[in-house]
This record gives C-alpha cells, sequence and structure tokens, in this order.
C-alpha cells in the first residue's frame, strides 16, 4: 500500500490516504470526496521526489560518516602502498626528465629554460599515465583529470621555470642541481595535488579485469 499526502477541501487538513482508494472521508470533519487520477498523479510524484532526496541524503550522511572515521589499519597500509607507487613513478620521470634535460642542455647546449620545460612535460606524460592507472587507480575522465593536471603545471611551470632561470643565469648556480631542486618541488606538491584534488573521490573506482 503506497500512502499520499492530501488536504481535506473542507477544512484543510493535511490528510494520508491510500493511494488506489477513489473516495475518502476526512476523518476531523467527516466531509467525503473523490480523489482524481491528477491528483493521485501529482501526489505519487511528490512523494517519489521525496524518497529520491531522502535516498540521497543518505548516501551523503554516510559518505560525510566514512570519511570523519579514523583510518584503519588497512587504510594506512593503502596510502602507504601508493606513496610508494608515486615514488617508484616520479623517480622513472624524474629520470626521463633528468636524461633529456642532460641531452639538451649539456650534450645539445640548449639554453636552460627550454631545455627544462620540454624535458619536464615528457615526464609529466609519463608521471600522470603510470600514476592514474596504477597508483590511485582511477576511473576518472581522463580529460577532466587531465585538464586538472594541466591547471597545477599552469602554475607550477612558470613559477619552476622563473625560480630556475634565476637560479641557474642570474645567481650561476649549476644547471643540474637547480633542475633537481624543482624535481623535488613537483614531486611533493604534485602528490598533494594528485592524492587531495585530481583523485580524491576516485581512488581505487578502476574495475580490475
Amino acid at each position: 500500500m503506497k500512502l499520499i499526502e492530501l488536504k481535506c477541501k473542507n477544512c484543510g487538513a493535511q490528510l494520508k490516504v491510500d493511494s488506489s482508494l477513489n473516495e475518502i472521508t476526512c476523518k476531523y470533519c467527516d466531509t467525503s470526496f473523490k480523489i482524481d487520477d491528477e491528483v493521485k498523479h501529482i501526489e505519487l510524484d511528490h512523494m517519489e521526489q521525496k524518497g529520491y532526496e531522502f535516498e540521497k541524503g543518505r548516501i551523503r550522511a554516510q559518505k560525510e560518516e566514512s570519511d570523519s572515521k579514523p583510518k584503519t589499519e588497512e587504510d594506512k597500509k593503502s596510502e602507504l602502498k601508493r606513496m610508494i607507487k608515486f615514488t617508484l613513478f616520479s623517480i622513472s620521470a624524474g629520470a626521463i626528465q633528468l636524461g633529456l634535460f642532460e641531452l639538451l642542455y649539456n650534450v645539445i647546449h640548449i639554453k636552460w629554460w627550454p631545455s627544462y620545460l620540454i624535458a619536464l612535460i615528457a615526464s609529466v606524460i609519463w608521471n600522470f599515465t603510470l600514476n592514474r592507472e596504477y597508483t590511485f587507480k582511477s576511473s576518472n575522465n581522463v580529460p577532466v583529470a587531465m585538464l586538472k593536471v594541466f591547471f597545477f603545471y599552469l602554475v607550477f611551470t612558470p613559477l619552476s621555470t622563473l625560480l630556475g632561470n634565476y637560479l641557474e643565469g642570474t645567481l650561476k648556480w649549476n644547471g643540474t642541481v637547480v633542475t633537481l631542486i624543482n624535481m623535488v618541488l613537483n614531486f611533493v606538491l604534485e602528490y598533494l595535488y594528485d592524492r587531495f584534488y585530481v583523485f580524491k573521490d576516485s581512488i581505487d573506482t578502476k574495475k580490475k579485469k
């Protein structure tokens, strides 16, 4: 039996009645009146909407409760594994970046900033692909995730390039050392950005094949 809420046409009292009935009597004023199909349809839709909103609220409350719970040992182990994977993939990306930078800067003798930029872009593509697939195991929309990462590098790249160019060009620091400093900054900041923004709500959502 599905109940719907109606208002008495005589006294205005709120009534809960069986949706299968075609005629009801108000328990407050004893007025009898017919319920037309249109009214039932509207009220049923209203009740279904209420049920939908209730379910959404329940799911949201469960998620908030889950987020507020202290991490279990299993959660801590999973987080540690993610950090280790991210570190290993970042090392491989760093090797690509440093190797390509050395080739461009010390072998071909291109200026520091274009050498740094080209090497950085290559390492970012490598790092993003592996970390999305294996570290965060995210089923997140790839273009959306890449756009978020793009915004990170939209800020990080010019700032790190200006910093590196100042250290190498003005203060005459060793170009390789400057690149290593930027790589460490990139590693720390990108992990935090990916973990708590890019893949925050989609970690471990990728289905196993």
